[in-house]
């Protein structure tokens, strides 16, 4: 089967994992809640999608522009959960999940974005945008 060039992109694959994780929360939150599982919803939404775009682009700085902009939605979306946190809405462990898989997004995006920026092109290679190292 074909792929495409967003499909290809481990920042994407991770992304898309954050969706269902999304979901999840999404799903586990009280009545009464529309308007942030509506954000939740969008914001994860977002991120997937700027990413495909970026990656359908052929100009450098359209791509980064794509990222930058997925890379904001992914915060967006992280202060959705540190909300769901802060009002004890959603249970810490499940908020975890969704943090790490953020967390790994954006640092990926951001060094998409600045391998993009500084002419290296580097990053955009699927291989060359792994996962960081988590400390030990």
């Amino acid at each position: 089967m074909t792929t495409f060039d967003h499909e290809k992109l481990d920042v994407y694959q991770i992304s898309l994992e954050f969706v269902i994780t999304a979901g999840e929360i999404i799903g586990k939150l009280p009545t009464g809640r529309h308007n942030l599982a509506d954000q939740l919803e969008r914001a994860a939404t977002s991120v997937v999608l700027n990413i495909a775009e970026g990656a359908g682009e052929f100009s450098r700085a359209e791509k980064a522009r794509f990222y930058r902009m997925a890379k904001r939605s992914a915060t967006e979306c992280a202060a959705a959960l540190d909300i769901c946190r802060v009002r004890k809405l959603i249970d810490e462990r499940v908020l975890e999940v969704g943090r790490e898989k953020l967390l790994r997004v954006i640092a990926m995006l951001i060094r998409m974005v600045h391998g993009l920026e500084s002419g290296s092109g580097r990053s955009t290679k699927p291989e060359a945008i792994s996962p960081p190292q988590q400390p030990r």
